[in-house]
């Protein structure tokens, strides 16, 4: 695939989260690996709005090589991308649900959301709390990368999820059914509820390994 499709496909991908309302205002950021770098969106740009020539190119260095001047956490995919060299896509949102989550005080940090379906648990699998860092911040770096080898999903505290994928739409797929999880949880908080028993999830995972 060209470069230019790549970029064709990240702005579609951002055009749709945008429309569905997983991000808003130029929150938010999606990556795709290259061989000499990674195709980043834009620093301060809305993800509703993107296009393929304004979309961002930075070396593995963190040098910004082509398009508009990239996203300030480019660093944060650049450190993730180091620890999952099988991946090739990134997706971080801000988005509502999965924000709420990061904020509460009582969840687990080691994994924050429950299996509550067999989507979430074949998705997403495991999701680790990321110590809140302010944006810009190069520790949320050394954070994330102490965490993504074992888990490519990652939440980052009082600030949103960050998912990898083998390619652009696994981890566009997987960041949605997380968010669509976190609201799930947010919902039946206080109710009685019936989550996947750890066979079920063993099943799952032998089943549909990420």
């Amino acid at each position: 695939m060209s470069e230019y499709a790549v970029r064709e496909r990240i702005t579609q991908l951002g055009r749709s989260l945008f429309q569905r309302r997983y991000t808003s205002g130029s929150s938010g950021n999606i990556s795709v690996r290259l061989p000499d770098g990674i195709l980043i969106t834009p620093t301060n740009a809305c993800l509703g709005e993107l296009t393929e020539d304004r979309i961002s190119k930075v070396d593995w260095s963190g040098n910004h090589i082509a398009g508009d001047r990239p996203s300030k956490e480019a660093f944060l995919h650049l450190a993730m991308y180091r620890q999952r060299p099988d991946d090739s896509a990134i997706v971080h949102l801000h988005s509502t649900w999965s924000v709420a989550v990061s904020c509460l005080a009582d969840i687990d940090p080691a994994n924050v959301l429950p299996p509550i379906t067999a989507y979430y648990v074949m998705r997403v699998g495991k999701l680790p709390l990321i110590d809140y860092y302010p944006p810009g911040d190069v520790g949320l770096a050394q954070a994330v990368e102490a965490k993504a080898r074992q888990a490519h999903s990652l939440l980052l505290a009082n600030h949103g999820p960050v998912v990898a994928g083998k390619s652009l739409e696994a981890a566009g797929a997987a960041i949605e059914e997380l968010e669509e999880t976190a609201r799930l949880y947010m919902l039946l908080r206080g109710l009685p509820v019936r989550f996947l028993t750890s066979d079920q999830v063993r099943q799952l995972q032998e089943r549909f390994s990420e």
